[in-house]
C-alpha cells in the first residue's frame, strides 16, 4: 500500500502558489492538492499548469480538487472528487484511464460506497472540527478513523483540524497519511512545520515497519 505521508492541500495560503510547490517538491512531498475554489475557471488553469511546471519529473504529485477538465487541462496526476462533485465514473470519462482518482469520504458507508468504485485513495474526516470549510461535514472522529483503516484496502488520509497537538491520537488509530490544511497554509514558515510534521510521521512509519517485522 503506498505511503502518501503528508498530504498538503493549497486552500487560502499566505505564500505563493509557486513558492509551496516548489518547497513541497524539496522536501520530496508526494501528495499537493490544489483546492482554491473562489478562483475563477481561467485562474485555476493558470496556477494548475504553473504548480505542474514545477512538480513536473519530481515525486511531488499534483493533484486537482473537482474538476476533471482542469485536471486534464493542467495534465495532473490525481484528480480529487468530494461528495457532491461530478460522479466518479463521469470524471474518469473525462479523465480517461491513466489519471488516478482520489475520493472524499465523511462516513463508514461513504466509505463503503466509495471503496466498490476502486479509487486509487479515499479521504476520511473530518477527525476534528475545522475552519478550512465553509460548511464543515460532522466530525468523525478517530474511532470512526481507525474502523475505516481496518476496512479499507486503499489509502486512507485522514484530515480535518489535524494539528501538531492531536497529531499523534490521529497516527495511534494506524494512520500513516494525514492531511494538513491551516497549520501549512497560514504560515510564512511552511518549510519548517513540513519538516516538523514529517519527522512525526517518520517516527511512526518507522514503529509500524519495526512492529510488522
Amino acid at each position: 500500500m503506498t505511503d502518501f505521508g503528508l498530504y498538503v492541500i493549497i486552500t487560502n495560503p499566505v505564500l505563493s502558489y509557486t513558492k509551496i510547490a516548489e518547497i513541497c517538491v524539496r522536501n520530496e512531498i508526494k501528495m499537493l492538492q490544489l483546492r482554491e475554489k473562489h478562483l475563477t475557471d481561467r485562474e485555476l488553469v493558470k496556477v494548475g499548469r504553473e504548480l505542474k511546471s514545477i512538480t513536473r519529473g519530481t515525486v511531488t504529485n499534483l493533484v486537482i480538487n473537482d474538476r476533471p477538465d482542469v485536471a486534464v487541462l493542467c495534465e495532473a496526476d490525481y484528480l480529487h472528487l468530494g461528495q457532491d462533485d461530478i460522479h466518479y465514473e463521469d470524471a474518469r470519462m473525462i479523465v480517461g484511464s491513466n489519471m488516478k482518482i482520489g475520493l472524499s469520504t465523511h462516513s463508514v458507508k461513504q466509505v463503503l460506497n466509495a471503496l466498490k468504485l476502486k479509487p486509487d485513495y479515499i479521504g476520511f474526516g473530518p477527525i476534528y472540527e475545522t475552519t478550512a470549510k465553509p460548511k464543515p461535514d460532522r466530525v468523525v472522529g478517530t474511532d470512526q478513523l481507525r474502523e475505516v483503516l481496518s476496512i479499507s484496502n486503499i489509502p486512507v488520509v485522514a484530515i480535518g483540524g489535524i494539528f501538531p497537538e492531536n497529531i499523534e491520537a490521529v497516527l495511534e488509530t494506524g494512520a500513516r497519511n494525514v492531511a494538513l490544511v491551516r497549520y501549512l497554509m497560514q504560515s510564512e514558515d511552511l518549510e519548517k512545520r513540513i519538516q516538523e510534521i514529517k519527522s512525526i510521521l517518520k517516527k511512526y512509519n518507522h514503529d509500524t515497519d519495526a512492529e510488522s517485522n
